[in-house]
């Protein structure tokens, strides 16, 4: 049923070093119709609390940091994504415009995770002409759950 969409992931990621990219709306496709599939949101406390965050029933969204404040990498980042996923999950990275999650995707493949995709656009997308997010692309513009702060 979502082989179709591990195929387009697959093929955006034909050059990319981890195993590929999904939309928004192929993410939440995804974590709707399998429960081992994880959600892992990068960014920080703050743009969860005061951004707003997505929503999923049931609740599959598993959070780790990227970036702590004010913008250095987690030093934990790997040890906290040990400690919720194996390195076979299938885990799709988000955070507020797709930069951030395919570090962490980068990363996690460097170190043995083998099903490891960014989401692209991430969740509040590309700025639009005038400088604001959710307008362009990404998980709040595609109309996708979520809550804002």
């Amino acid at each position: 049923m979502t082989a179709h969409i591990f195929e387009k992931a697959h093929q955006r990621g034909a050059s990319l070093p981890y195993a590929g990219a999904v939309t928004a709306t192929e993410a939440f496709e995804l974590l709707q119709t399998d429960s081992r599939i994880y959600l892992v949101d990068v960014r920080t406390d703050a743009e969860r609390d005061w951004v707003g965050q997505v929503i999923i029933n049931p609740i599959q969204l598993h959070v780790d940091q990227w970036n702590l404040y004010p913008s250095r990498v987690n030093p934990d980042f790997l040890t906290e994504l040990a400690r919720i996923a194996g390195t076979d999950t299938v885990i799709l990275f988000l955070c507020r415009s797709g930069v951030r999650s395919r570090a962490a995707a980068q990363l996690a493949t460097e170190h043995g995770y083998t099903a490891c995709y960014d989401i692209l656009a991430g969740f509040e997308g590309d700025k639009d002409e005038n400088g604001h997010r959710k307008t362009v692309s990404g998980w709040c513009f595609d109309g996708l759950p979520w809550r804002g702060a």
